[in-house]
């Protein structure tokens, strides 16, 4: 036999390393699919996030049962437990999908290690993205620094087309495992794992699920997402972020729906507007890339001033941003929606990190241990890069001078102030015209507006200019 390792790749279609196993059956064996919950990853869960994950495990069982198989279960450390279940199993080879973080890196090190000692075969497949870390590079062999470089090779290099599904007869019979003595294991609970139950309403999680976003973005939002991704309120967006942070559905299957909605467009335009989703396609890539080569950037500065930036310390202001308290309508908006929904419009989430950063001055690590809190679809390569680039600390950031005004930046992409309302209905009653004013409005007119919505907890254009020499100082320009 031969053991499948599933970690961020729950399903079983487009699934390279299972593809893989189950075409090698002749050689090694039925395949057993299994998931361990590994402490070390837990320790850096949260609520929102373990709740999707053991939703989609359960989808994915499943769809084993469903194909006559079955999905183990176990907890506990992966350099143990595997080289256990494979001995108990005699399996000859275990394979998996590759993950590019510093920790998972280290662990997957350590359990190859692990299976060495008992003469299993180890096999680590280039799965998550399309061009694994490494090779799309400069001329001179040199990882990219600047996105646009990358995202043009990016763009030209030809993609894989999706795995198949594997066989129902490549798979461990289901009374293969009661034969040799395994229980398949039961799903832990989130308060067995050791969280709460989540704050956020969390999307529907499996690979049914992800296909139908897809299909929907793909029948009609796809074409106008050049035009109104940066408008909240439109939901001109795939919503497929969850999806592909836990591998519920392949990025190859992902590509390959959006060439069939270019092909199938009917004007130039919105063949670019196809385009330029794939771009943020890539964007992932690029800072799976940087995260890759650059494994401290989880919790340092990519970019290098010649002194340490002086955040302010200010506890305060901190829990009002969390809060969705600082009486900057669009920024509370972002902060609610990511309670409510686990989620925060990607348009939201550079005014929210800007204004974090840049009006409050508070260390950009902050905002992204908060996100790694409450996203359901929290990405380390993901958020440490948009993090970053917002705080003008990253690879291609944000120049430090360019900051998002939050009142022009809501006037701008939420005109009626629909999804500022929406998560924010102590504004409700006010005209929008008000609201994209707050700042300069009177303590009366706000009073009598929105009695139960705070003030401005700063003042926009002063911090402004305190920001510029924060970095000015940081830069060693005084």
């Amino acid at each position: 036999m031969q053991l499948h390792w599933h970690r961020a790749d729950l399903r079983a279609s487009d699934n390279r390393a299972l593809a893989d196993a189950a075409g090698s059956v002749d050689v090694h064996g039925a395949v057993v699919p299994i998931f361990v919950f590994d402490e070390d990853v837990l320790a850096h869960g949260s609520p929102s996030r373990v709740a999707f994950m053991l939703d989609a495990l359960g989808s994915l069982r499943e769809w084993y049962r469903e194909n006559g198989s079955d999905l183990l279960i176990r907890q506990g450390d992966p350099r143990e437990v595997l080289p256990s279940v494979a001995a108990d199993l005699d399996a000859t080879r275990i394979c998996w999908n590759r993950s590019y973080s510093g920790l998972a890196r280290r662990r997957d090190a350590d359990v190859r290690r692990s299976l060495d000692d008992v003469d299993v075969v180890c096999e680590a497949f280039h799965d998550a993205v399309h061009h694994e870390p490494g090779s799309i590079t400069t001329n001179e062999g040199d990882p990219y620094s600047v996105y646009t470089y990358f995202w043009k090779k990016w763009r030209d290099r030809p993609k894989a087309e999706p795995y198949p599904d594997p066989a129902p007869d490549s798979l461990v019979d289901s009374d293969a495992l009661e034969s040799a003595g395994l229980e398949s294991g039961d799903l832990p609970t989130l308060a067995d794992l050791g969280f709460d139950e989540p704050e956020a309403s969390l999307p529907t999680a499996g690979t049914e699920a992800a296909r139908e976003r897809l299909v929907s973005f793909c029948d009609g939002p796809i074409y106008e997402y050049d035009e109104r991704r940066d408008y909240p309120a439109d939901e001109c967006t795939s919503r497929l972020s969850v999806d592909l942070k836990w591998g519920t559905i392949g990025i190859r299957e992902v590509f390959e729906e959006t060439e069939a909605a270019a092909g199938v467009a009917e004007t130039e335009p919105q063949r670019e507007s196809v385009q330029t989703f794939q771009s943020q396609l890539a964007w992932r890539e690029f800072y799976y890339q940087v995260l890759f080569f650059n494994p401290n950037v989880v919790s340092s500065n990519f970019k290098t001033y010649a002194k340490p930036i002086d955040w302010r310390d200010a506890p305060d202001d901190l829990q009002a941003w969390k809060d969705g308290e600082t009486g900057y309508p669009i920024v509370d908006a972002g902060m609610r929606q990511l309670r409510e929904e686990g989620y925060v419009h990607n348009r939201v989430r550079m005014v929210v990190a800007s204004f974090l950063t840049k009006d409050l001055l508070i260390d950009w690590r902050e905002g992204y241990d908060w996100y790694r809190e409450k996203l359901v679809d929290h990405d380390t390569a993901n958020d440490t890069g948009g993090w970053q680039w917002a705080a003008s600390t990253g690879t291609d950031a944000q120049p430090y001078f360019r900051i998002f005004n939050p009142m022009t930046q809501g006037e701008r992409y939420d005109p009626d102030a629909t999804y500022i309302k929406r998560y924010v209905p102590e504004l409700g009653d006010a005209e929008p015209s008000l609201i994209h004013r707050w700042h300069e409005a009177s303590e009366l007119d706000r009073a009598e507006a929105a009695p139960d919505y705070p003030d401005p907890i700063c003042d926009h254009a002063e911090r402004r200019e305190r920001a510029i020499a924060m970095f000015e100082s940081a830069r060693g320009d005084d």
